[in-house]
Parts: C-alpha cells; sequence; structure tokens
C-alpha cells in the first residue's frame, strides 16, 4: 500500500521535480528565482514552461486547459480552451504558448466587483502564479490542464482571493525578515507562513438530500425537529468509520494525493454523520489552493458513492455546525519555524517579540479578524456550544501566561513551567511526557505548541481571507517594531522594554478560561473586548479608517478594494437569507401546510367516523391532537404570511448595508417563527404523510 501511494501521490501535479525533468536547467533555475525570491518572471521562462506543461498534459489525455482562479464569489472559476491551434490541410496542432500560460481574459463584471467594474465593462485578467504549482483534473470532461491564477480588473483592482493574499505573504516576509536579520540571522532572506486547515463535513445519503429544498437551495436545513437521539453519546466521535463513509474516504484520499495534496487526518467528528479531514501545512497560497481543490473533491467523490457532501456551518440544528481551523505559524527560508518557543520559552527572546507582536495585532484588530471568518452560515456556529464565541481571545497555555506574568509583573522571566512526565498509573503503558500547558477547544484564537489555530474560520470559505487578515496584522505590527529596534542604542535592552510594554498594553486579549460560559462574556465586556455576533456586526470593520490605513500601509488592499468588499458582503448576507426565506416559503406553502391538512382531515373523518359509528366513543385523544395539529397550522400560517411580506419588503430596501440589517433584523427572526410551529408538527404528525425525510433519516441513515 505504501508503495501504491508513494506511486500516485503528486502524479497530477507539474511539481518541482516534474520541472527539473522535463525543463532546460537554466529554465529551471530562473524558474525557482522567481518562485522562491520573487524575482520577476522572465518571458521566455514562460515560453518553455508552457511548452513542458503542456506536453505532459497531453501524454497523460489532456485536450484543455484553464486558468483556475478564486474570484469574489468563494469558490472557483475556469474557462476551458482546448490546445488545438489550425494547421495546413485542414488539420490541427496541439500548442500552448507562454502568452497563454501567463495571461487570460475572463468577463470581469460577471464576478462580484463591488461596484469596482460596471456591467458594459467586462474586461478582466488572470495572471499566473507560478508558486502554486499547475495541475491535471480528470472528470466527465476529460482530463484539463489547470492553472493557479490571480484574477484582477482592467484599472488593476484585486477582484479575487489570491492577489491579496500575496501581497500579504510579500508584506509579511518583508518585515518579519527585517526583524529576524536584529537578531543576527543574516542567512535569512524570506519569512512564509505556513497553513494547515482542518476541514469538518457533513456526508449524508444523496436520495434523501434532493427530498428536500432547503439542503439543495442554501445548504442547510431551514426545518427540523431533532431525532430523540443526537450527538449527546459522544459516540459518534472518533468512532469507527461505516464502511460507505470510509469507501468514499479511500477515493477522497487517492484524489487528493494524486494531485500532491497531503492528506493525513481522517476521523469521526462530533455530529452524526459528520467527518473531518486534516492535511500537513503549506505555504499559505498553497494551502488555500489545495483547500480549495479538497472541497471540490469532496462534493465530487461523493457523488460517486451516492452521498452528499455537506460544507456549510450549520446544516443540522441542534447539533455541532463545521468549521475549518485555520493552523497558522510563520516559518524562515532556513527551515526555522518563528513560533517555536523551544524548552525555555522564557530565555527565547526573538519568539517572545512575535507573541508580543501576534497579542498587539489581534488585540487592535479583533473586529476585522472576526469579519475575516464571516459569512451568513457562520452566525449559526459561531457562540454555540461546540465553536468558539464571536468574541475574539487568544489562549496561550499556562506556560506562556506564566513567562507573561512575570514579565508584567517583574520585568523579568527567569523561568518556565515544564511538562514532566504522565503516570498512567498502568505498569505496562509506556511512559509519556506530558505537554507544558493543555489545550483549549473554546478559544478562537489558541496557541498550540509552534502555531496559532484560529478556530472561528467557516468550513464552506476560503481560507485565502482570514489568513490575508492574520498575515496583515501581524507585517503592520513587526513593521512598527522594526523601526523602533533599528533605532535602538542598545537593541538587548530595547527588545525587552518593547516586549514588556506590549504584552502589558495587551494582556486583555489573553484569555485561557472556558470561551463558552456567561461569565467570559460578562468578563469579555469588561476588558472592553468587541462582541459582534453576526456578520453584518462585522462588515464596518473593513472599511474603518484603522482598516483602511493598515492595509494601504502595507500594500495589500487600497481603500477602493476594501470598499467593494465590504458591499459584496453585505450583498451576500441579503441574497443568501433572501434565498433561505424564499425556500422557507416554498417549502411551507407546496409542502408542510397540504401535509398537515391532509393529516387534520384524516384526523376529523376519523372522529366523526368514530362518532357515527358508536356515539357514545370516547375520542379526546384524536380531538386533543386536532386541536393541537389545528392551532400549530394556525401559528405557521400566521407566520407565513408575515414571512411573505417581510420577503416584498426587503426587496425595496437600498442595496448594501440597508438591506443586509433588515434581514438581520426583521426577516431571520420571522424566519425562526415560521420554523418553530412547523418543527413541532413534525413530532405530531404521520412520519407517512410527513413531505420530507428528517433529521433521523438524514442523520443516521447514512
Amino acid at each position: 500500500m505504501a508503495e501504491k501511494l508513494t506511486d500516485i501521490f503528486g502524479i497530477d501535479v507539474f511539481n518541482e521535480s516534474v520541472m527539473a525533468e522535463r525543463l532546460p536547467k537554466k529554465t529551471f533555475a530562473a524558474l525557482k528565482k522567481t518562485i522562491e525570491n520573487g524575482e520577476d518572471l522572465d518571458p521566455q521562462v514562460a515560453e518553455v514552461v508552457a511548452n513542458a506543461m503542456k506536453d505532459r498534459a497531453i501524454e497523460r489525455g489532456a485536450t484543455h486547459y484553464t486558468h483556475w482562479f478564486q474570484p469574489l464569489t468563494g469558490v472557483t472559476a475556469e474557462k476551458h480552451d482546448s490546445f488545438i491551434t489550425p494547421a495546413a490541410g485542414g488539420k490541427v496542432l496541439m500548442e500552448f504558448s507562454g502568452k497563454e500560460l501567463i495571461k487570460g481574459e475572463p468577463d470581469a463584471s460577471s464576478f462580484p466587483s463591488g461596484g469596482i467594474r460596471a456591467t458594459f465593462e467586462a474586461r478582466g485578467y488572470t495572471a499566473w502564479d507560478c508558486t502554486s504549482p499547475a495541475f491535471l483534473r480528470e472528470d466527465a470532461a476529460g482530463v484539463t490542464l489547470c492553472i493557479p491564477t490571480a484574477f484582477c480588473s482592467y484599472t488593476g483592482e484585486a477582484l479575487d482571493k489570491k492577489t491579496p493574499l500575496l501581497r500579504s505573504m510579500e508584506a509579511l516576509s518583508e518585515q518579519a525578515v527585517r526583524i529576524v536579520r536584529l537578531f543576527g540571522d543574516k542567512d535569512v532572506t524570506q519569512v512564509t507562513c505556513s497553513v494547515g486547515p482542518e476541514q469538518e463535513y457533513f456526508l449524508i445519503d444523496k436520495a434523501k438530500y434532493l427530498q428536500r429544498e432547503d439542503l439543495i437551495f442554501t445548504g442547510r436545513t431551514l426545518f427540523g425537529a431533532m431525532p430523540p437521539k443526537g450527538q449527546e453519546m459522544d459516540d459518534h466521535y472518533f468512532g469507527s468509520i461505516k464502511e460507505r463513509i470510509a469507501s468514499y474516504m479511500k477515493e477522497l484520499n487517492q484524489e487528493l494525493w494524486k494531485l500532491g495534496i497531503l492528506a493525513k487526518t481522517q476521523h469521526n467528528e462530533v455530529a452524526p454523520a459528520q467527518h473531518e479531514l486534516a492535511p500537513i501545512y503549506a505555504t499559505a497560497n498553497i494551502a488555500s489552493d489545495h483547500n480549495q481543490m479538497v472541497m471540490e473533491c469532496m462534493k465530487k467523490v461523493a457523488a460517486r458513492h451516492g452521498l452528499t457532501c455537506l460544507l456549510h456551518e450549520k446544516p443540522f440544528a441542534g447539533v455541532n455546525g463545521s468549521g475549518k481551523h485555520n493552523n497558522w505559524s510563520i516559518v524562515t527560508n532556513t527551515g526555522k519555524n518563528l513560533l517555536d518557543p523551544g524548552k525555555t520559552p522564557h530565555e527565547n527572546i526573538q519568539f517572545l517579540l512575535f507573541l508580543a507582536a501576534i497579542l498587539k495585532g489581534v488585540d487592535e484588530n479583533a473586529e476585522l479578524l472576526r469579519m475575516s471568518a464571516s459569512v451568513p452560515g457562520n452566525d449559526h456556529r459561531l457562540g454555540a456550544n461546540e465553536a468558539p464565541p464571536a468574541i475574539i481571545s487568544i489562549f496561550v497555555g499556562e506556560q506562556l501566561e506564566d513567562v507573561l506574568s512575570q514579565l508584567i509583573e517583574t520585568g523579568e522571566a527567569t523561568r518556565s513551567k515544564q511538562g514532566g512526565k504522565l503516570n498512567t498509573g498502568v505498569h505496562t503503558l509506556p511512559e509519556l511526557r506530558r505537554d507544558a500547558t493543555d489545550r483549549n477547544r473554546t478559544s478562537p484564537f489558541a496557541f498550540t505548541g509552534n502555531k496559532f489555530e484560529f478556530r472561528m474560520v467557516a468550513s464552506s470559505m476560503s481560507i485565502a481571507g482570514v489568513n490575508t487578515a492574520l498575515n496583515t496584522i501581524i507585517a503592520d505590527v513587526l513593521q512598527g517594531m522594526a523601526d523602533e529596534l533599528e533605532k535602538a542604542e542598545n537593541f538587548d535592552l530595547a527588545v525587552h522594554d518593547l516586549i514588556k510594554k506590549t504584552i502589558t498594553e495587551h494582556q486583555r486579549i489573553v484569555f485561557n478560561g472556558n470561551g463558552y460560559s456567561g461569565a467570559w462574556v460578562e468578563e469579555a465586556a469588561r476588558r472592553g473586548l468587541p462582541n459582534l455576533k453576526t456578520m453584518v456586526d462585522a462588515i464596518p470593520s473593513l472599511v474603518s479608517e484603522k482598516t483602511i490605513s493598515l492595509f494601504e500601509r502595507q500594500h495589500v488592499l487600497n481603500e477602493v478594494e476594501l470598499r467593494a468588499r465590504a458591499e459584496i458582503h453585505y450583498e451576500l448576507y441579503s441574497k443568501a437569507l433572501n434565498i433561505e426565506a424564499k425556500t422557507m416559503i416554498e417549502m411551507a406553502s407546496r409542502k408542510y401546510i397540504p401535509a398537515v391538512i391532509r393529516f387534520t382531515k384524516g384526523l376529523a373523518d376519523s372522529i366523526n367516523s368514530v362518532k357515527s359509528a358508536v356515539p357514545e366513543a370516547d375520542v379526546s385523544v384524536q380531538t386533543e391532537l386536532l386541536v393541537k395539529t389545528s392551532s400549530l397550522l394556525a401559528e405557521a400560517k400566521a407566520a407565513l404570511k408575515d414571512l411573505q411580506a417581510c420577503v416584498v419588503e426587503a426587496a425595496g430596501k437600498e442595496e448594501g448595508r440597508e438591506a443586509a440589517e433588515y434581514f438581520k433584523d426583521v426577516v431571520f427572526p420571522t424566519m425562526a417563527r415560521l420554523r418553530a410551529p412547523i418543527d413541532e408538527l413534525e413530532m405530531l404528525v404521520d412520519k407517512e404523510v410527513w413531505p420530507v425525510p428528517t433529521y433521523a433519516d438524514l442523520l443516521f441513515e447514512v
């Protein structure tokens, strides 16, 4: 099995080993300089690379290529072109030029632009990201050469997720290198952010999925009563994987390994029908590309197994939702992890400076980080009992909290707590070394040994946005620190004072306790930490004066690009809730209410029949049930009427913030009012009459 895995790993990728084999040595060396050092790409190099890509793709059966990019829709986009070029005699040649590799021209006006591009302004450009390997994808369309690209408008603004991410990576590298060199490490020329996104997802039977319009149109169940059993027995988490699911996971792994994606871990998650896949770390832009490929593969492979993969953050009320834990660290080109504290972190001054920078950056930009993890579906998840709260805080663990406390209280840190050994009480078990600190699953931003785990990220979203925000925030803090330290006459004294000053000023962001407790909400308010409960509440942070200055200072996004993204987010929220509301109206009108009417008619006929046959018979049970269902039916009908009126009124709201706030404050509560009686009716109405598969059918019959 190991041989088979190594044989197939990366077989569909134009990776470094393939390039070394197929490119002339000078071309390969020049391309590596561009990839590793950020040097300008020579068009002649692109020409040779394009030819080599084409040859390998054709050998594998490819007929088309596509510039694969990530517009502001949250998913990927592609336009396929064949390799054919007309030749004499009515024949064709298979050609692919460096120009075609470097640049494509999709229609920019048809993607979200937030007003940057008018409908009649169609031109946009995709630009080859040579730092992310091209890959082959095989599906019903055949084999296609996919070239990862960035996407910008005719006037130069970024219209995608990748361009700002690449800019932020350069900003972080530039400022982190300055800091590292101040500590005497002159060999470091580049610092990269390394990311490993854990992906949670649900798998349900496709036939049942197709009977639920809410799942089809919105990705989540808009109605549904909890079954007798949910996740309270904790028996699904890390439990034995069912045969059907194991078969799916096996094929998924094979597809991902062929694409060079380091799929490492798979297991059952907490909720029934919920699972998780985790990869090994990769550079941020590659990790972002890989995660998009993972989500696409999950859906494609699920269909082959008669399953549907749900990536919505809260597809089922009452059980755990899905997130995407974004594990983030920063690493030098010489292989040193700058977030590794070592065995004695109190002596690791460079680490403490980077830690202080992260405390400051997160504390000063908590609203922006909350926004970076926001999609409409995440509002259902954040703050629930399986997800971090909407309040940003940092868990550092007992060891680092102790070091920070020493620095704040005395100005000196003289010791670091050690983990010691774990005594299991069983002589036949091996002796285990215990980590110096426990983990905290309730923290939205937790230090976990040599990285930070941002647990707020939504399961359906691209990780590009959150890593763009993280990189930019930390780059800006590091720039300020480097400016100060480079002027210092006594570096050792200056860095000591800077660390102490920074952690003292930003200690409020550190919280090692239970983030799920009500007491923490009150404590966070006393500390002055923001609690943005919804996406709509968070969007204004994108266009605050502080955020605009931050992103422009680091040359990541300008004011026009930020304001465009804010408008796109408002529009996304409004459209998502509008679709949900209309779906609820359709399901209630055409499925639930007619089904309940049929049920109540049957009850009434039953009462009349019994009374007619046996006048003295006791029909109190049927009567009580009829009264109850009729009352709930009337309640549902009234809520339905209100929701219909809300949707009509929403259409008249001005696009942008006004519409989004109306959907949040008026439409969403009305949707909840419609759901409540129908969910209660589900528990009363004969299952044979109920028009859709229930939670029990969806979650347990896979």
